[in-house]
Parts: C-alpha cells; sequence; structure tokens
C-alpha cells in the first residue's frame, strides 16, 4: 500500500464518518472537487498544506488523519508479510541498559525527560579550519 492510497482512504473515512459531501469540504478547503476526489482515491499525493487544509475543512487533526493512515498501512503490510510490524517510533522501547537484560523503558522512570538540546550546550564537533602560515 502507497502512503498516499493509506492517507487517501483514511480522508475518505474521516469525511463520510462526518457525514460530509466531497462538494461541502472542497469548498470549505479551497481544493477543487475533482482533485479532491483524487486525493482520496489515492490517485494524487497531496502537499502538506493542502492535507492541513482538507483536515481542517473536516475537523480533523492533521495527526489523527496521519495516524490513522499509519495504522492503515502497518495492518497492509501485516496481511502481505504475515507478522506483527510495529511503527517506527516504538523501536527505541526495544533498546537495553548496558550491563542489564532490562529494557530501557522499564528501567527508567516514566517521569523521567529526555533533555533538549540547550543553548549553552557545546557545538557539535566540526572540522578544523587550516591555519595560514606566515610567509618566511
Amino acid at each position: 500500500m502507497l502512503m498516499r492510497e493509506a492517507i487517501g482512504s483514511s480522508l475518505r473515512r474521516a469525511r463520510t464518518a462526518r457525514r460530509r459531501t466531497l462538494r461541502e469540504v472542497s469548498r470549505r478547503a479551497r481544493v477543487s472537487l475533482g482533485y479532491l476526489s483524487e486525493v482520496e482515491r489515492g490517485r494524487k499525493e497531496a502537499s502538506s498544506e493542502l492535507l492541513a487544509s482538507i483536515c481542517e475543512a473536516l475537523d480533523l487533526a492533521l495527526s489523527e488523519l496521519l495516524t490513522d493512515a499509519a495504522e492503515a498501512m502497518a495492518a497492509a503490510t501485516l496481511e502481505v508479510v504475515g507478522r506483527p510490524h510495529r511503527p517506527v517510533g516504538l523501536r527505541h522501547m526495544d533498546l537495553r541498559l548496558a550491563g542489564t537484560d532490562e529494557p530501557l523503558s522499564t528501567a527508567l522512570p516514566v517521569s523521567m525527560p529526555l533533555a533538549p538540546a540547550t543553548p549553552g550546550a557545546p557545538a557539535p564537533l566540526t572540522r578544523p579550519r587550516p591555519v595560514a602560515r606566515a610567509a618566511a
């Protein structure tokens, strides 16, 4: 399954669940009726700006749309491959602390946040600049 197909089917499900017509959504999103139909059928790949506009017209968070599409793709992968597929975001749960057999997710306290980069943090390593030598 292609991403545009998963997003299109997720859009169609959201639109029909809200009992909105293509015409209503296309007017609110300011996109042509034909193009919206093509996006829903997975024939056209919409830009992020267009997806945001369509989601706004549907009163749907873009993150909800993308999550639904990711779940549909994972389900399609499971049908094809025949084995469970975990979203990429859950792979960090498999990390282990050095010297233990305990997963990182159970070894660390839940309230321990990851520290974001701070403005005073050291700069990443870069290639040193060549030093100009004085002429003799």
